[in-house]
């Protein structure tokens, strides 16, 4: 692990992360079951004060917990991961009452929470959530919400005291779901209004009305599917402002898509850890596989890939931690270049590591499923383009066209 810009605490907290997690966290691990959530293993977290970090610690403590985790137990770092993107709304944008209920759970391990924004029809283009929250008055229950333009009707109980709002819709690939004990869920509240008619509203998983189903996917972390039925809210159940919920998907995303690059480092490291110890080890063609050029470049381009996107990542998380103005294209490209460079990275040491690699239970054959999901969620590549793109032109100083 490199040591700039990180003081030697941060090196050592680094160094000991990753024994604990290939001491007392895979064991665990492995005794889970592959798609479900692993509670035992959540509680271990919880009594090493891991997930109490997500709430006090900054942008570069996430980055380095995560990349160390990764490095030794991919599965622990990914139920640590979830559980913060699922409780930082609540941290950052929710109620005292809130907090207070479901924080200190999430910290031992004792409650699991998730981040229910992706839909069916909307997954990349976040913005044109149709989960639908309408409006429950009583007589008027089930009524549809204000016309596109319209002032959204206030977050206010009905006259029974019961609910202000029926969510009706799906979630869709919803990592922790459907075992979650609470689900972060953006809404539609104002019909037709884009990302300004967005809300974000805590739902316990006991709700009426909310069901959910397991999904069998390449990664081994539990993912699933979410019904809402008519499920009720109230005003004391929103996180931030109404209509204003993209704002708290936006500030949870811009804080842990470096952490989603920092993941994919901590997995790059591992399988280039790898290919050096097979290379170096393995007699072939009259020497070791490292004798050849053709494959001490290929471990060289490996290494380079991996440090170029651990400073990247760095970069990005002090960026966010010091409130600089360029986060979401920072957060972008730290994301962008570390999940590209792992998929290349684990790629290439299984290619080296020849067939052995690919069966399974190999520490290749789980990389290799592991790392294609991040190139994906929480914005794919593509998206990750498109938001620097954006930001580059939108910080673009105006200047006169050539000829103009």
């Amino acid at each position: 692990m490199t040591a700039f810009s990180l003081e030697p605490g941060h090196v050592t907290w680094c160094e000991e992360l990753r024994t604990l997690a290939a001491g007392r966290l895979r064991p665990l691990a492995e005794r889970g079951e592959p798609g479900r959530v692993n509670r035992p293993l959540l509680a271990e977290l919880g009594a090493l004060g891991l997930p109490a970090r997500l709430f006090t610690s900054g942008a570069l403590d996430l980055c380095l917990m995560r990349e160390s985790l990764a490095y030794s137990c991919t599965e622990a770092e990914t139920a640590l991961a979830l559980q913060g993107l699922g409780a930082h709304p609540v941290h950052a944008h929710g109620t005292e009452p809130q907090r207070a209920r479901w924080l200190p759970r999430v910290a031992d391990g004792s409650a699991v929470a998730a981040f229910a924004l992706t839909e069916p029809d909307a997954g990349s283009d976040a913005a044109a959530l149709s989960l639908r929250a309408a409006r429950d008055t009583g007589a008027d229950a089930g009524a549809e919400g204000p016309e596109a333009g319209a002032s959204p009707a206030p977050l206010t109980a009905a006259p029974d005291g019961t609910s202000a709002w029926r969510l009706t819709g799906e979630k869709c690939w919803i990592s922790n779901a459907p075992e979650a004990d609470f689900y972060t869920v953006f809404a539609r509240t104002t019909p037709g209004a884009g990302a300004r008619g967005v809300t974000a509203f805590l739902v316990p998983a006991d709700r009426p009305g909310l069901t959910g189903t397991p999904l069998d996917m390449l990664s081994p972390h539990p993912i699933g599917a979410l019904a809402f039925d008519a499920v009720p809210v109230t005003a004391a159940d929103v996180l931030g402002v109404p209509d204003r919920g993209f704002r708290v998907a936006m500030d949870t995303l811009n804080l842990f898509r470096p952490s989603v690059g920092a993941f994919a480092v901590g997995m790059a490291q591992a399988a280039l850890d790898a290919a050096l110890a097979h290379t170096g080890a393995r007699d072939a063609f009259g020497g070791k596989l490292r004798d050849l050029q053709a494959v001490s470049h290929q471990v060289a381009e490996m290494a380079l890939r991996t440090e170029a996107a651990r400073l990247m990542v760095y970069a990005a998380a002090t960026a966010y931690d010091t409130g600089a103005p360029d986060v979401p294209k920072r957060a972008a490209m730290a994301k962008l270049l570390a999940t590209e460079t792992a998929q290349y990275v684990v790629d290439r040491a299984v290619q080296l590591h020849g067939a052995r690699a690919l069966r399974r239970g190999h520490l290749l054959e789980h990389l290799y499923r592991e790392v294609r999901a991040p190139r994906v969620y929480e914005g794919a590549s593509e998206v990750q383009r498109g938001i620097i793109a954006k930001e580059l032109y939108r910080t673009q100083q105006p200047t006169e066209e050539a000829g103009a």
